[in-house]
């Protein structure tokens, strides 16, 4: 079916005009969105705890966690963000994509509304 990938505006809550474009991943396997760390640095985002985090395949490895603005889709939605390492792919977790009430569409590789839940 393929990947579906999403431009993503990372920006700092405190001063939302520091901020970092790239594109990410919509990931329907990872809850969390994961962030290049230098990304987050480069904009004042710091680690704010950290969590174990079970991988795809099967290690459990601890992740800074911080907050973000992760802008997508027209609006700004409030997010928790890993601390990936520079290299790591951005992340577009569904927690994010819960938040902003859209959800991947796998046949047009794109998000699509929907139904936000409380």
């Amino acid at each position: 079916m393929g990947e579906t990938y999403v431009e993503v505006t990372v920006k700092n809550p405190a001063a939302p005009q520091k901020a970092w474009k790239g594109v990410f991943l919509a990931d329907t396997g990872t809850s969390t969105s994961v962030v290049p760390r230098r990304r987050l640095e480069e904009i004042g985002i710091e680690p704010i705890s950290s969590r174990f985090v079970e991988l795809a395949d099967g290690s459990t490895v601890s992740f800074d966690l911080g907050a973000a603005v992760l802008s997508f889709g027209g609006q700004d939605n409030p997010a928790a963000v890993f601390f990936g390492a520079d290299d790591v792919e951005p992340l577009l977790g569904t927690t994010a994509m819960q938040t902003a009430g859209v959800k991947v569409d796998p046949v047009n590789h794109r998000l699509e509304p929907a139904k936000i839940r409380c």
